[in-house]
This record gives structure tokens, C-alpha cells and sequence, in this order.
């Protein structure tokens, strides 16, 4: 039995293999990785890589074994993750996985926004394939904000369509922290884990840290969510991940990305960690 990761040099993924080393032989690690040069670190530390990629069902076939504990990290390729994770899905079945886990969105079924479509669809799919598993419904990274502090700083302001809807936001190492967690202990097969920080934050909140970190005037300039697509596009983002991206903020106002349900804190044994360690941790990386 071992325990395998997919996407294993994401961001996530990196990040789960990293937690995972810290409790568990490196033996007993697997990186489901499209690229072997880039998962050579991994492999110097004792990793086992398999090579596939999502997009290629046949080369699914050789990525688990019967007994694996799996974690499925979403695709990145919005629009083409169904059959993607469809395939996983379909690979770890065949080879009868013992647990698969899967990094879905917060409010799973319930998840009333563009973003979540791919996440219902595929937790569907693996309802549907009788696996034993675990959903890992991630709330939004704060590192999906402090990752773009060079416009804000810019421009002085953080811009969005949110009005005052809250984020209960965690760091990326806490969502590694909580999947290396189920992944390396009992009882968590078959459920499935709302996770979020412990305390939810408005973006007029988050203005008002950076400026009081910076030492600079940061206004939060709630806009139309039309006005808000332009200055995505503007930025240079394709017209159909800016509407994605104004979808997520019009769901925050009403609030889909505030629940606090403490699984998070409770799965890591640890409080999440807090907006303002990630910004300044961003601010000084800067």
C-alpha cells in the first residue's frame, strides 16, 4: 500500500508530499507527476514517481495499485476537468484503491457558482463508482489574493464585484496539512470535510490590513460586476476565466465562501492560519 498523489508538483500537491514526509517513509510516498525532470527533487528525497496525465486515460493505467490511498487534486484546466478526473476516477477503480480522496469546493453540492460545476460533476462520479472515499471540499486560498499583491500595490486598491461578503480563507499549507491528515489516518473514509479558515474576512477588511502593513493608503473599490470583467480583461485574462473569477466574487457576496465549520482546524490540530501571517509573509516575499 502506498499513498499516491496526483498532481504532485502543483502547488498543493508539492505542499502535501512535503507534510507527507514529515510523518511517513519516503518509501511509502508516490508522485503522479506528467513531468519527470520536474518531479526530480521529488525523486531525489526518495519519492516514487509514476508518469500520467489526466488527459491521457492510457497512461492511467500503471499510476495506482490495488490497496493505494489516493489523492485526486483537481485539475487546473477549467472546462476539461470532468473527463479528466473522470479518467483518474476510472484508473483507481480498476485498480481497486482503497481510499480516494478528491480536492473539491466548499459547499459541494450546494456550491451555486460557475467554479463549482466541475467539483459537483466529479464528486458525483465518484459516488457513482462505489469507491471508498473522501471529499476535501477546499474553501479559497488566501494565497489566491496575496498571490496578486503587484496590481494592488500598484493601483492602491483591491478591486471586485463582492460588496461586503466574507472569505473564510486558509493558508494552501493548512488545505496540504488536512489532506496528508486523511490520507495517513483512520476514519475518514466515505465523509466528506468543509474546509475553511476559522475566521472570515471582508475585502474592505483586507484593504485595510494591507494598508495598515504597508504603510500606504489600499482602498477597496467594490465595482459592477460588468466593470469588474473589463478590468480582468484589461489585465490580460481570457474573457471566459474573468467571467469565472466576477461569478466567484458576486457567490462571496452572497456569502457561499464564508461558512466556518472548524473541520479544517480540526483535521490539521491546529488553529488555520490567521489573513494577516500569509499577507505578510506575501508583502516580505515581495
Amino acid at each position: 500500500m502506498s499513498i499516491v498523489v496526483t498532481g504532485a508538483t502543483g502547488a498543493l500537491g508539492r505542499l502535501v508530499v512535503d507534510t507527507l514526509l514529515t510523518t511517513v517513509p519516503a518509501g511509502e510516498v508516490v508522485a503522479v507527476v506528467r513531468d519527470k525532470e520536474k518531479a526530480a527533487a521529488l525523486a531525489a528525497r526518495g519519492v516514487e514517481l509514476r508518469i500520467a496525465d489526466y488527459s491521457r486515460p492510457e497512461t492511467l493505467a500503471g499510476a495506482f495499485r490495488s490497496g493505494d490511498r489516493v489523492l485526486l487534486i483537481s485539475g487546473s484546466e477549467v472546462g476539461r476537468r470532468v473527463a479528466q478526473h473522470a479518467a483518474v476516477i476510472d484508473a483507481a477503480k480498476a485498480a481497486g484503491v482503497a481510499q480516494l480522496a478528491y480536492t473539491g469546493i466548499l459547499g459541494g453540492p450546494d456550491a451555486d457558482f460557475t467554479l463549482a460545476d466541475e467539483h459537483r460533476a466529479t464528486e458525483q462520479l465518484i459516488l457513482d463508482s462505489g469507491l471508498p472515499h473522501t471529499f476535501l471540499r477546499n474553501g479559497w486560498y488566501t494565497e489566491n489574493y496575496t498571490a496578486n499583491l503587484a496590481p494592488v500595490l500598484a493601483h492602491h486598491a483591491v478591486v471586485a464585484n463582492a460588496g461586503d461578503g466574507r472569505i473564510a480563507s486558509a493558508s494552501r499549507a493548512d488545505y496540504a496539512a488536512a489532506a496528508a491528515a486523511v490520507l495517513t489516518g483512520d476514519g475518514h473514509l466515505n465523509t466528506a470535510y468543509e474546509l475553511s479558515g476559522d475566521t472570515a474576512w471582508s475585502l474592505a477588511e483586507y484593504a485595510a490590513l494591507l494598508s495598515e502593513l504597508t504603510g500606504e493608503e489600499i482602498a477597496y473599490k467594490n465595482v459592477p460586476a460588468a466593470a469588474h470583467q473589463e478590468v480582468l480583461v484589461g489585465a490580460g485574462l481570457p474573457e471566459g476565466f474573468a467571467a469565472i473569477l466576477v461569478d466567484v466574487d458576486e457567490a462571496i457576496g452572497r456569502g457561499r465562501l464564508a461558512g466556518t465549520s472548524g473541520d479544517l482546524a480540526r483535521l490539521i490540530g491546529r488553529p488555520t492560519t490567521p489573513l494577516a501571517e500569509t499577507v505578510r509573509a506575501a508583502l516580505s516575499a515581495a
